[in-house]
């Protein structure tokens, strides 16, 4: 922002007035020529030394035509003088005040978020889990330190806020207190393992997800209170062994999951109370076109398959599948694009 390249906007401004300049200097010099007979050398240094207002003694003496053309000469010099620094002041201000509107545009977006996700670190990783979210019709905070992946958070449509992700008053300017969950997807296993302690200590009932590349950084991230931890190279050599020995298996579920690929989904949903879930039967929802596969009872405890006349209860956590615009109806969110 505010660079000046080839193209654009303020580079055709710089230039133009630039030429303006080199212009005044080249008909400052031919008036001097042409009225006075003036050599080039002679003609150029009065032109320079008069519109540059620096006052040097004339080079030769100056008749009436001669002086009318110092004078406008000078005028001209003072002007192009007040209209550089002019042109230098407006750039700085409007470089300045541009960054600070849109960080208040940003600050004001992020304090009306609630029930979203702060996403930390915009590498590989972390850009493709704040597209899925997105998808997936859950807004989402960015936070980088690292201006290229701003950048490329806001070409991509992210809220971004600058800053370092271990800080509290970065994690409160992405609105730490109010959002569902967080992903700490820092190249630094250190960073990552700093970022879930402040966040837990901040926002107890946050759920958060850490990205791991050791063992012992999985363990840390464990015991500093992240909910779920996730090492890429475990997933990867997973997914190849199941890619492998399932691979229709496997390929169906990506589509299931992943956002437009089918008509079919499956969904994890809370039964919230006076939703379109509580009090109804597994049976009501098959006859329906959603099928409970079952229902989480606690950290890896799940009913599997309940019987048709199980009544799904309040605050009770089903996992679900069935077409997806029914499934986003039951979630109360717009279908997913």
């Amino acid at each position: 922002m505010g660079r000046v390249v080839p193209g654009s906007a303020t580079w055709s401004y710089v230039g133009a007035w630039i030429a303006i300049v080199v212009a005044a200097f080249a008909i400052g010099t031919a008036g001097y020529i042409v009225i006075g007979g003036w050599s080039l050398g002679d003609a150029f240094y009065m032109a320079s030394i008069t519109l540059t207002t620096v006052g040097f003694r004339e080079v030769r003496e100056l008749d009436e035509a001669l002086r009318l053309w110092t004078t406008a000469l000078a005028i001209t010099g003072v002007a192009l003088i007040f209209g550089t620094v002019g042109i230098i002041v407006e750039e700085l201000v409007r470089e300045a005040t541009s960054g600070r509107r849109e960080a208040k545009r940003v600050a004001g977006e992020v304090s009306g978020l609630r029930d979203h996700y702060v996403v930390c670190g915009y590498g590989r990783v972390g850009s493709t889990v704040a597209t899925e979210l997105e998808h997936e019709g859950h807004r989402t905070v960015v936070i980088d330190g690292n201006e290229p992946s701003l950048e490329r958070a806001r070409r991509e449509g992210h809220l971004v806020v600058a800053g370092d992700a271990t800080d509290d008053a970065t994690l409160h300017a992405a609105g730490i207190d109010r959002a569902r969950g967080l992903i700490a997807t820092m190249d630094s296993d250190a960073n990552n393992v700093y970022v879930i302690l402040s966040a837990r200590a901040l926002n107890p009932g946050l759920f958060i997800v850490g990205r791991a590349s050791s063992t012992d950084a999985l363990a840390k991230m464990q015991r500093a209170g992240a909910d779920r931890v996730v090492s890429p190279y475990t997933m990867a050599g997973r997914r190849l062994a199941e890619l492998a020995s399932r691979p229709r298996v496997v390929d169906f579920l990506d589509q299931a999951l992943s956002h437009g690929q089918l008509a079919f989904s499956i969904e994890e949903l809370v039964v919230e109370p006076g939703s379109l879930l509580v009090d109804r039967d597994v049976a009501t929802l098959r006859h329906d076109g959603v099928f409970v596969l079952a229902i989480v009872r606690g950290e890896n405890d799940y009913e599997a398959n309940p019987p048709d006349a199980r009544v799904l209860g309040a605050e009770e956590v089903v996992i679900v599948s069935g077409p997806a615009p029914d499934l986003a109806r039951l979630a109360g969110r717009p279908e997913r694009a």
